[in-house]
């Protein structure tokens, strides 16, 4: 009567502290060149060396340039991170994939893609997006600075066991209904806060049904509900699109992993701490009107008044409405907008651009939006060039930017200007995430698309 958590937690158990914390091992360890330089720093000043080199693997990507990437990069920040997490990766002797390395991208888009991230792994960041690779049916969460170097050093980190949660996603999504809406339904419904302390698994035919690109989008936002960690249990969905990747198992070795990786889904009997349901029928497009990712609504409908909130809470929406320049019942569709994002680690995959290539093939980008199009790695670049999608935005008016994490977050050149409108595929809409006094909507590569094309608020089932 185990979850699919339970049974590769429990596998990793090296042993659990008396009333404590458990150790647990950690089958991959991914570095970018945020949280990382003091860990290594750390390790210098111990004298310590990687215990297990062959299961970490680094590469830059939230101070990245998404243009000139063959050039030094001219802000001296990045350019120091960037510089730093090579060096520091060429001194304790693990695999790196630097800028214009055709491996390179966000660290998780280019984990699943590459085969690195597997199911029944425990996989660790120093970044809260790590939970994306629980798609793959791994258990995956962000850690911080200190344990990042608990990791280099041992290859292990201490965890305080999270409880379960199952959530189950009944029917079938409509027309112009994505995984990116699906997940801002659970957030507007359970809010940001919803799943804390918990370790979540999508299950239902709504979750079955999405492809494997629309899992990671899923797990990606599970941490936006302040959830440990999302998870999807490996299927046929999963199989198909590891087998044949570069670092996924080959010959004997996959039909063992396979047998393996069908073993790991939630007892029948398996007994969850919460149970959650929610019918697919019930959402359409979302959007997000707020400064929290929880703060969302159907597109086609009104943002909510003051009617039945508290005090406290009535203060904290009007901040936020003040804050995005929106008033209580007022409609979105219309909205005039200024920038759209496409990308980031939650919707920069190859399915993102072939959805947004749909909605604008035969159509013009509006005048006056700027539009930044933000492959999440070197490898999606090429496939967007294979199928011929760059050719058809190219003739929409759009232009293709190299890899990175680009305008999901201002610490690279791609930021919103104060005061803007900017309808983006990213994760967080907090204030000033992606600039100073940005204004920032949540939304489906979909609906991100209809706004380019438009200039406005538009329900991208118009265009379908």
């Amino acid at each position: 009567m185990n979850t699919l958590f339970d049974k590769i937690w429990d596998a990793h158990v090296v042993q659990q502290v008396e009333d404590g914390p458990t150790q647990l091992y950690i089958d991959r360890l991914y570095c970018h060149e945020v949280t990382s330089p003091q860990a290594f720093e750390g390790m210098r000043k111990r004298g310590l060396k990687c215990f297990r080199p062959d299961h970490i693997y680094c590469m830059p990507d939230h101070n990245t340039p998404t243009h000139d990437q063959d050039k030094p990069i001219a802000d001296p920040v990045s350019r120091t991170q960037v510089d730093t997490l090579a060096r520091n990766a060429k001194d304790f002797g693990l695999t790196h994939f630097g800028m214009m390395d055709p491996r390179n991208g966000i660290i998780h888009v280019v984990g699943p893609e590459r085969g690195l991230t597997l199911p029944g792994m425990t996989i660790v960041c120093g970044d809260s997006h790590t939970s994306t690779h629980g798609a793959m049916g791994a258990v995956a969460f962000g850690i911080g600075t200190s344990e990042v170097e608990m990791v280099l050093a041992s290859q292990c980190i201490l965890q305080t066991r999270p409880k379960t949660m199952r959530i189950t996603v009944d029917g079938t999504l409509g027309k112009g209904v994505t995984a990116k809406d699906l997940a801002l339904y659970m957030m507007m419904k359970m809010t940001t806060s919803g799943a804390t302390g918990y370790f979540v698994e999508y299950a239902g035919e709504a979750v079955r049904s999405l492809s494997m690109e629309g899992r990671l989008t899923l797990c990606n936002l599970s941490i936006e509900m302040g959830a440990r960690g999302g998870m999807v249990a490996p299927d046929e969905v999963t199989f198909q699109y590891i087998k044949g990747r570069e670092y996924a198992p080959k010959g004997e070795a996959w039909d063992k992993a396979v047998a393996y990786w069908r073993t790991l889904r939630s007892d029948d009997d398996a007994v969850f701490d919460k149970e959650v349901r929610f019918d697919a029928a019930d959402i359409e497009p979302m959007l997000t009107y707020g400064t929290n990712p929880g703060m969302g609504t159907g597109i086609t409908r009104s943002i909510p008044t003051l009617e039945g909130m508290g005090e406290a809470a009535q203060a904290s929406f009007l901040k936020s409405l003040g804050y995005m320049g929106f008033r209580p019942g007022e409609p979105l569709l219309g909205k005039k907008i200024d920038y759209v994002f496409l990308g980031a680690c939650t919707n920069g995959r190859i399915e993102d651009f072939r959805a947004f290539a749909s909605i604008v093939r035969g159509r013009k980008k509006a005048d006056g939006v700027v539009a930044w199009l933000v492959p999440g790695s070197w490898m999606v670049l090429e496939e967007i060039k294979a199928e011929g999608l760059d050719k058809v935005l190219a003739e929409a008016g759009f232009e293709i930017r190299q890899p990175g994490c680009s305008a999901c977050l201002a610490m690279n050149d791609d930021k919103v200007p104060a005061g803007k409108y900017a309808v983006s595929t990213s994760n967080r809409n907090f204030e000033g995430r992606q600039g100073p006094g940005s204004r920032t909507l949540l939304a489906s590569p979909l609906t991100a698309a209809a706004a380019a094309v438009t200039g406005c608020i538009t329900d991208p089932r118009t265009l379908l």
